[in-house]
């Protein structure tokens, strides 16, 4: 955990997730994720102090891949689900958005992974009625994300990939090389309030 919020930090739990990870939480828990190309959903529902983030790597499978969370259509509802379970409504669902950045310096197109990711995730909130109250997405610089479960409240930072955060962006760099399946498209704007950068 970043040492400049550990105060902020308090006595919430610390869980770091990636590719494939969805993590739901009543219990006050802040959720760490690395992104490149990737996005990552945090949920939370303000009334009862419930919410959750996921990450995955691709909207769907095009190999027949059975189901599974590094993908956007099966995280996002594992996402749902999870809140839900530890109590939250569906209908008081909000929603914060990032990453989506071309991390991966492979020419840019508008059918890329980034692309896709972005459009899928404001696609999916879009249609399940789940507004978006902040997002970070697109650009090029792998972001440091940590959700707070109990409020919704979002750190994060963009990392560059040199110096000391130089290994961590690499290795999630690399996951992200090792999974990707397939290209596919359109960027949205990107909305930093409700975040604090670091």
């Amino acid at each position: 955990m970043n040492k400049r919020y550990e105060q902020e930090f308090g006595e919430r739990r610390r869980r770091s997730i990636h590719i494939g990870g969805v993590c739901a939480s009543k219990a006050p828990t802040v959720v760490r994720t690395i992104l490149g190309s990737c996005i990552a959903v945090g949920l939370y529902d303000s009334q009862v102090n419930v919410g959750g983030l996921n990450h995955f790597m691709l909207p769907e499978s095009s190999s027949g891949e059975a189901v599974s969370a590094r993908y956007g259509v099966h995280a996002m509802e594992l996402l749902i689900n999870d809140c839900m379970k530890h109590g939250a409504d569906r209908s008081r669902l909000q929603a914060k958005v990032f990453g989506g950045a071309h991390v991966l310096r492979i020419a840019e197109s508008s059918g890329g992974v980034p692309q896709s990711n972005i459009r899928f995730a404001l696609s999916f909130l879009e249609t399940e009625g789940i507004p978006i109250v902040s997002r970070d997405l697109g650009g090029y610089a792998a972001r440091e994300v940590y959700f707070f479960t109990d409020t919704g409240r979002t750190l994060m930072r963009r990392l560059e990939s040199t110096g000391a955060d130089q290994q961590t962006l690499m290795a999630e760099v690399a996951r992200e090389k090792k999974s990707l399946a397939r290209p596919a498209p359109q960027s949205a704007p990107a909305d930093d309030s409700n975040i604090t950068l670091f």
